[in-house]
């Protein structure tokens, strides 16, 4: 790689970083993400958690050895939210990449091709639209029968979740392909491959990315809805699943399982929240009209 091109790529990451610190609540979005993912790759390995149930350890108050309490099984309730943690975040992150990568390639072919291609990329797109997600969603998860893989839910909440993108990346498409500079590349005999990746994919980078975290905060209440529904079979600790079963002990009105209820819920609005606050520098850095001189 260039000199050049190393400083370019220097230069915009402090520019990033600026923008960030510039505002308070984006910057607290971008430390919460931090932690989050700091918890769901590390924290496993600082922080064990035995499955095992412990009858003389049920319902214990927060303490040093449990910062959080222990559950009805008498097992860390802190553990269980770190454990949880990367299922949770891995699931999110993969269901962000596959919104993107359906959306992108169905909305760059749709309004790019053009003709009965595009009617029926965009006829299909329709559909998809006007389907309830979620309910969709659940019919898919409870007609299988066997525990699956968190790409496994991330491909299927992905792929339902992608007509909104591409209703909006066809639209950005068809407006761009007519512009000057498109026609001048045309003349110029550059090739598709060359028009779509150099010339039209960098003028769709800010939908790319507001659209990707915006996937990835669905991808987070999709996969807590499936499993605290109840049904998506599940072989390791989940946020949604806590929240299940918490409700099935009664949690409501039981205040020793207060914290085994209100942990994973707070955990999911904390995460959330970050996503959402970060989005505000996303804004800025894709969109230079919003920056202050």
């Amino acid at each position: 790689m260039e000199y050049s091109s190393i400083r370019k790529i220097c230069h915009n990451i402090s520019l990033y970083l600026k923008i960030i610190r510039k505002r308070r609540s984006s910057l607290a979005g971008f430390i919460i993400i931090l932690i989050y993912i700091f918890m769901a790759t590390i924290g496993p390995i600082l922080v064990p958690f035995d499955r095992t149930p412990n009858v003389s350890q049920r319902f214990r108050p927060p303490s040093w050895e449990h910062p959080l309490g222990t559950d009805y099984a008498g097992r860390d309730i802190f553990a269980q939210i770190i454990h949880g943690s990367r299922d949770v975040l891995l699931v999110a992150f993969l269901t962000g990449i596959f919104t993107v990568i359906f959306g992108l390639t169905v909305g760059i072919i749709s309004g790019y091709a053009g003709g009965k291609i595009d009617t029926a990329l965009n006829t299909m797109t329709n559909i998809l639209l006007i389907i309830p997600h979620f309910p969709l969603l659940l019919i898919i998860a409870a007609s299988i029968p066997r525990v699956m893989s968190p790409v496994e839910v991330a491909f299927i909440i992905g792929i339902i979740g992608w007509a909104g993108l591409a209703r909006a990346i066809r639209s950005q498409v068809l407006s761009i392909k007519e512009a000057n500079f498109i026609e001048a590349a045309r003349c110029l005999g550059l090739g598709r491959f060359h028009i779509v990746f150099k010339e039209i994919m960098p003028n769709l980078m800010p939908y790319i990315a507001m659209n990707l975290v915006l996937s990835i905060i669905s991808g987070i209440y999709s996969q807590v809805g499936l499993f605290f529904l109840g049904v998506m079979p599940y072989t390791s600790v989940n946020w949604g699943m806590m929240i299940n079963i918490a409700m099935r002990q009664q949690a409501v009105i039981t205040p020793k399982l207060w914290l085994y209820l209100f942990s994973p819920i707070v955990a999911i609005i904390t995460l959330e929240t970050g996503f959402i606050l970060f989005l505000h520098a996303l804004e800025e850095i894709f969109n230079p009209r919003l920056r202050e001189e």
